[in-house]
């Protein structure tokens, strides 16, 4: 009996202590530099994204905050490399909806393995942004049906994207499909060097998000033809949607969100979702994401939570249809 109590009381002075843990990591959380790795190159929205929040997280949490690209793999290589860090908050992933969507396009074990559902827990989504369909200016069209009808002309006709399985290679399929046009995918590390392609005229097409082209859509270095969404942007309110100018079912969406590995503690997310929240709340954050085309959002882990089931259901679904693979 005395043994029986004696195991007894030293489970409950265990159950104490591992449940103190999560606490105790949350009370001395962040004990060192943080590290947001964003899985695309420099110059796209992503990053844009990532480097303002960093900039005001640091004073927030009290450590310094810096950005590590790490391209590849249709997001998946960054996505792997915080899944397998340590799960104490020091390390993050900032990412578009690429890594949800690339899975469904790309081989089996692409970017080492990582499973995004299993691996990775939400702390919150900073930002949507709009679609768009762009030109090179030397293509000689200004709308939507100038762009198919050049295409129909020139079968064949390239179009890129920030890289295959990203929201931006469906809905070029998906304009495929609905246009009856043949198109050629040309997938890029990012969208930077999707832009940079785009503005050199090594495609005369592209499908971005407005976080990084806006500059240059004001610059009139490329031509907007058309928004793949339901709505108009206020950012570009006479550009009219895929819909409007008559082709339907050409409507994809497009978040970022931040993760941490699977497995840490409760408290330290909240002090993350926390921190974010108040940054995206500072009118000069607000401004500058506006400015490269974001619209800022922030909110509970839950949010992105219900954006990643979404989104795995829907582009998995639409690969099959479309058969749309890596190019």
């Amino acid at each position: 009996m005395k043994n029986q109590k004696r195991h007894f009381t030293l489970g409950l002075i265990g159950l104490a202590l591992a449940s103190a843990l999560p606490f105790a990591a949350a009370q001395t959380f962040p004990s060192k530099p943080i590290t947001i790795v964003v899985p695309f190159p420099p110059g796209g929205g992503p990053d844009l994204a990532a480097r303002v929040l960093a900039e005001k997280m640091a004073p927030k949490l009290g450590q310094p905050v810096v950005v590590d690209n790490r391209p590849g793999a249709g997001a998946l290589l960054g996505a792997g490399a915080v899944a397998r860090s340590a799960a104490d908050g020091h390390t993050l992933l900032l990412t578009p909806n690429t890594m949800v969507i690339s899975p469904h396009v790309l081989p089996a074990g692409a970017g080492g393995g990582v499973d995004v559902h299993k691996d990775l827990v939400p702390v919150i989504s900073p930002a949507t942004t709009p679609m768009v369909l762009v030109a090179n200016p030397s293509l000689g069209v200004t709308n939507l049906k100038a762009a198919l009808d050049a295409a129909r002309k020139s079968p064949g006709l390239p179009y890129g994207s920030p890289g295959n399985g990203s929201p931006m290679h469906f809905a070029g399929e998906m304009l495929k499909s609905a246009a009856k046009v043949d198109l050629m995918h040309v997938p890029y590390r990012g969208v930077g060097p999707s832009i940079t392609a785009a503005l050199s005229g090594e495609v005369k097409l592209l499908f971005t998000g407005l976080g990084g082209a806006v500059p240059h859509i004001k610059g009139g270095k490329l031509v907007p033809l058309a928004l793949t969404e339901k709505k108009r942007s206020p950012l570009l309110p006479d550009v009219p949607t895929a819909t409007e100018q008559g082709v339907s079912g050409v409507e994809v969406n497009a978040w970022y969100g931040v993760f941490v590995p699977t497995g840490t503690p409760a408290p330290v997310i909240a002090r993350l979702n926390q921190a974010f929240n108040e940054a995206l709340q500072l009118p000069d954050v607000r401004e500058k994401l506006a400015g490269a085309g974001l619209d800022v959002l922030g909110g509970t882990p839950q949010v992105l939570a219900d954006f990643m089931k979404a989104d795995n259901e829907r582009y998995g679904k639409l690969a099959k249809e479309l058969n749309i693979k890596a190019d």
